[in-house]
């Protein structure tokens, strides 16, 4: 099968000549001179209103090329197709329809620069034609700002809540603060008065116990004087039963010389030292009592017998005698080894007790 050789590709037709205008397809730029179209108010279409034609912006050129080479390339496909029926396919080789375009608007000249097209372009026109959108510019800007304030006033609306809570939170917060504060002042005033408390009552029991002790030296020391006063004054009324003596054998002494131990308090001096009462009394017995010797027996007002023993001689043997009186001589008559004053203290006339202290607690110091 044959192949078809591609058909020649002819030279482009449509390139603009000195004058910026398009020769028609197929004639030479040199055949025949072109004729200048000046358009008038029979020739143009009437436009409502007043004649205008839109300024051209950008690339307004361009998207009329693009037009212009689409209805080329769509003229030039229906005549194809008429002229190839019943021919066998051939290849075509189409030009760059946008490259095209972009070249026919880089080169098409301004529309204000066209001979009689300038004068129908005016700026009024395009006053108007801004003008006309100016109210839709209007209308948006005032819808935006519409807008605006409404957001404005939702933000400060939001504003305002976020600050009243945070008032509110910052408010809640001081309360809960000088809570807190009163009541750690509270708790510590509490310990504090509390701790006051204790120290006061320990003050307190401190004080008593100071006040007790003194009180109890007090008693103690008016004690102490009450008995030397009670003493001083026995004493006025009771004196030793010799004046000048040497103490021997004490009260329960143990001894060969005794059948038990010893029954009173041995005072030694010479023979025939002069025996005293010790107190005032009545001698209700005196003479002779066995291992005893001499002896004799003054009963006092309360009751208690004072035995004088050992005695040399007797000066009085019954009645009232007081404080002081010589009832008696010292001697060694008796169980003894030499001459002393046996004394013996019977209180209620019962059993005999030591005595030295008995003499002590009647101020006597022996």
């Amino acid at each position: 099968m044959a192949s078809n050789r591609s058909t020649p590709e002819d030279p482009f037709a449509y390139e603009l000549d000195d004058r910026g205008a398009f020769p028609g397809p197929g004639v030479d730029d040199g055949d025949g001179p072109w004729e200048e179209w000046n358009p008038t108010e029979e020739s143009t279409r009437a436009v409502r209103g007043k004649h205008r034609v839109a300024k051209q912006r950008g690339g307004g050129f361009a998207r009329s090329g693009t037009v212009l080479g689409v209805g080329v390339i769509a003229a030039v496909g229906a005549s194809g197709m008429a002229s190839a029926e019943g021919r066998p396919p051939v290849p075509i080789s189409m030009p760059d329809v946008g490259g095209l375009a972009d070249d026919l608007s880089e080169k098409l000249p301004d529309a204000k620069e066209l001979p009689g097209i300038g004068e129908l372009i005016s700026d009024d026109d395009s006053a108007a034609t801004d003008a006309a959108s100016a109210p839709d510019s209007g209308a948006v800007t005032a819808a935006t700002g519409a807008d605006t304030g409404n957001a404005a006033g939702a933000g400060e609306a939001l504003r305002s809540r976020i600050l009243q809570q945070a008032d509110a939170q910052q408010g809640s917060a001081e309360q809960e603060a000088r809570e807190a504060a009163e009541k750690a002042a509270v708790q510590q005033a509490a310990t504090e008065a509390a701790a006051h408390q204790k120290s006061a009552e320990k003050a307190a029991a401190a004080k008593k116990a100071a006040e007790m002790e003194a009180k109890r030296k007090a008693e103690e020391a008016a004690r102490r004087k009450a008995e030397a006063e009670r003493l001083a004054e026995l004493a006025k009324s009771f004196i030793a039963p010799v004046s000048s003596y040497t103490l021997t054998a004490s009260f329960g002494q143990a001894g060969d010389r005794w059948a038990a131990d010893h029954t009173g308090q041995d005072f030694a001096a010479p023979t025939g030292t002069p025996v005293k009462a010790v107190h005032s009394g009545t001698i209700t017995q005196a003479g002779w009592a066995g291992s005893y010797g001499y002896r004799i027996v003054l009963t006092l007002d309360d009751g208690t017998e004072l035995w004088f023993c050992h005695l040399s001689s007797m000066v009085k043997t019954s009645g009232k005698v007081s404080t002081g009186d010589v009832i008696g001589r010292v001697g060694a008559t008796g169980n003894v080894t030499g001459p002393h004053l046996h004394l013996e203290v019977r209180p209620g006339a019962g059993d005999p007790i030591d005595p030295m202290p008995w003499l002590r607690d009647h101020g006597l110091n022996v």
